[in-house]
This record gives C-alpha cells, sequence and structure tokens, in this order.
C-alpha cells in the first residue's frame, strides 16, 4: 500500500467544489473516522479516532453517519476555511472556536458560511479535539476506512498548510441541540489492567509497583502509544521474547522498564513482554504529558 499524496486526495469537485482550505494545520491533525477493523491478521491496527465516541458525537451533530471522516487535532492552533457554506461541529477538550470572529462552542453545531474562516485555539484542558463538517471529508478510502495511520502511513498523510481536502454532499440536517456534556478530563487517570498475557516475564514486586505507585504520561507520546514514566517494572526472566501479537491497550514493558501503552495506531506484533492490557485507553486521548495514570485491577 502507497500513501495518498495532497494532489490525489484533493481531485476536482464537480458537485460544487466543497472543500476545506487548510490555512493553519497545527501540530498533529489527521483525517479520522472509526477506523479499519479487521485486518489485524494482515498486520493492519485498526487505528481510527482515539476517542471513537467524540468523533461519532461531532458527525451526529452536523447531520453525518457516526462513521464519517473528519478531523483530529492535536493542541488546536488550526485555521481552516470552507468553499461552500456547511454545517460544523467541534467536539472534545475545552478550547475556543471562532467563525471569522464569531465565537462558537464546543459540543454543538456551527453554521459557518461559504468562505469565513474556523478557527479552534489550544484546550485549556486535554489534549484533543474533533471537527466534522456536513458531508464529511472524502478523501480515498484504504482497506475501507478514511483514516490516517501514523505508524504504517496507510490512508491520507497527515494534514499540513496549504492542503484542500474535499467534503462529500450533505448527509442529512443539523442535529437540534443547544449543548452536549462532553468527556471530562480528570487531573488524574486510572486505567483497568488486566494481567497478561507475560506478567510471568516480571516479579512480584514489579505487578506491586504497576498497582500501587502512580506513573505520568511522557512527552514522548502519540497515536502510537503512550510512555509512562515512573517506578520501572524489574524482569523475573531474561531473554529475548519472540515476536507475537499485540492489542490496543496492551500495556508492553521495553528494556528500560518504563510501560508503554498502545493506542490507536500501534503496532499488530511486538517483541517486547506485555504485562497486561489496559480495558479502556479513551482517557488517555486527553492525556497530556505530566498527567497522572494509575493503574488498577478489575472490579470483582
Amino acid at each position: 500500500m502507497t500513501r495518498c499524496s495532497a494532489r490525489e486526495r484533493t481531485p476536482p469537485d464537480p458537485a460544487g467544489d466543497r472543500a476545506i482550505e487548510v490555512r493553519r494545520a497545527g501540530p498533529r491533525t489527521t483525517v479520522q473516522d472509526l477506523g479499519r477493523p479487521g485486518w489485524a491478521h494482515l498486520g493492519v491496527p485498526r487505528s481510527g479516532a482515539l476517542d471513537p465516541a467524540a468523533l461519532a458525537l461531532a458527525n451526529r451533530l452536523v447531520g453525518n453517519p457516526a462513521d464519517a471522516a473528519g478531523l483530529e487535532f492535536t493542541l488546536g492552533g488550526c485555521e481552516l476555511r470552507l468553499t461552500r457554506a456547511a454545517t460544523v461541529a467541534v467536539t472534545g477538550a475545552d478550547a475556543d472556536v471562532r467563525v471569522d470572529h464569531r465565537p462558537g462552542d464546543v459540543g454543538r453545531p456551527l453554521s459557518v458560511p461559504a468562505g469565513a474562516v474556523l478557527r479552534i485555539g489550544t484546550p485549556r484542558l486535554g489534549l484533543r479535539n474533533w471537527l466534522a463538517v456536513g458531508g464529511g471529508i472524502a478523501v480515498a478510502p484504504v482497506l475501507g476506512s478514511r483514516s490516517t495511520d501514523t505508524l504504517s502511513g496507510l490512508g491520507p498523510p497527515p494534514v499540513r498548510d496549504g492542503d484542500r481536502l474535499p467534503l462529500g454532499p450533505p448527509a442529512g440536517p443539523p442535529a437540534p441541540v443547544d449543548v452536549t456534556v462532553g468527556r471530562p478530563v480528570p487531573a488524574e487517570l486510572r486505567l483497568t489492567l488486566r494481567p497478561g498475557p507475560r506478567d510471568d516475564w516480571f516479579t512480584a514486586d514489579a505487578l506491586d509497583r504497576l498497582l500501587g505507585t502512580a506513573y505520568t504520561v511522557s512527552p514522548v507520546s502519540d497515536r502510537v502509544g503512550a510512555r509512562l514514566l515512573g517506578a520501572p517494572l524489574p524482569r523475573a526472566r531474561a531473554g529475548e521474547l519472540p515476536s507475537e501479537g499485540v492489542v490496543l491497550g496492551a500495556v508492553q514493558v521495553p528494556a528500560d522498564g518504563q510501560p508503554l501503552v498502545f493506542l490507536a495506531d500501534h503496532p499488530t506484533t511486538g517483541g517486547y513482554p506485555v504485562v497486561g492490557v489496559v480495558d479502556d485507553v479513551t482517557g488517555l486521548a486527553q492525556a497530556r504529558p505530566g498527567t497522572t495514570v494509575r493503574f488498577h485491577g478489575p472490579q470483582r
């Protein structure tokens, strides 16, 4: 599979040239939908929005199907211009949203006139926002999904200044709501961990540390995984582990003993032992570097 070039992903739109012109992309902006499940046996991870519910909500607000493609922003700072009037919705972290000089709100549909500039600021809390536009972003799908996979390179490349992203025709009317309630961003994130499959590669003290001490999110984190800093996890077994399958939420422990929680763009195999698997990694989508993370076992 090869990447779609910026030129390939912005064909002329004979139905009215409905497009988003990217004036400023922001630090890490990608096209995302709900991912491409079902291809792990071929080495292709699911990818997709780091908070699928947030993207699905944005799509419902503008009248799109829940799985339409939108944009995922990390730390905001973007400016977009719509070539045709459209309804948009921004979900996720609390951030300033403006249509030209008019303020908007996160979590509600906004009417954007043709030629107007939509600005999304840096979140006050949290890390990411999701944008849906009526009609969805109509880049070419790869294996049934328009998601950017930042590890494998499948799907469209990350969004850059000057890109022009085509939009599909509106699918339905915007939702008749005034405001929605987003997912809160906690000061401390608690993750449910199920031990295994390689917890026997670690000492009993390592498991006590993992479940009994606090970790912080490292600045070296991205859509592939959240690296954590804290008490290292000593091994009970030396040597190398042959590569084996890993899943979303797998907590892999490299040679330095610091745990790494795999996120949407994770590899499908890995050679470091997996001490456990996190039930739900959605909270990590908003975890800035320095956020406190604690693990606990499943409730009985």
